[in-house]
């Protein structure tokens, strides 16, 4: 993978996942309120919505662009290897790959931002402060083999189906894909 599209695949996927997380937030507290052991009222309600925003917004940048730098770093070392047939498969290894790396990231944050959601009163940094001295550094990971778990299905049947749509797009309509070809970019 060329310096340019592992840049590229960097701060593109950051900066997508971090617009999609940080415009969902309200909808994700309220599942999560909605989903809690106390009830949505007493978890909340409808009060601070954006409790826990700060762990979604430092964690989001990181998640994203470590899954697309991982799946796209992935494809280009294996790529060589398989034959058009077997591309799909790659694909379903490499996104695997990058949502069980991503998940290195991704779990702390749903931990804090999770519990902050729940206990609006408190704030991110005491959340995650509490949680490092009463459950340690594992207390971070709470989760984490079922969130993966729940991650890679959802890349089984995207990413393959991305990668498959996007040829189709482009043998279709080659002057909407210029924009990969171009130097300049």
């Amino acid at each position: 993978m060329e310096a340019r599209e592992f840049v590229a695949s960097l701060v593109a996927g950051g900066m997508a996942g971090m617009c999609v997380d940080l415009t969902l937030f309200p909808l994700d507290t309220m599942k999560t309120r909605l989903q809690s052991q106390q009830g949505f009222s007493k978890a909340g309600g409808f009060r601070g919505i954006y409790a826990g925003v700060p762990s979604a917004a430092i964690g989001s940048f990181p998640n994203a662009a470590l899954f697309f730098v991982t799946y796209e770093c992935t494809k280009s070392a294996l790529g060589p290897l398989v034959s058009t047939k077997t591309a799909p498969l790659l694909h379903m290894f490499a996104a695997s790959l990058g949502e069980m790396v991503a998940c290195l990231i991704r779990v702390p944050t749903e931990v804090v931002k999770q519990r902050s959601q729940t206990c609006p009163t408190l704030g991110t940094r005491k959340v995650f402060v509490d949680t490092i001295r009463q459950e340690g550094i594992p207390g971070l990971y709470r989760g984490f083999g079922s969130t993966v778990k729940r991650e890679i299905p959802f890349a089984l049947v995207q990413f393959p189906l991305w990668e498959f749509l996007k040829v189709v797009f482009q043998l279709r309509s080659p002057r909407l894909w210029m924009w990969q070809r171009q130097e300049s970019c």
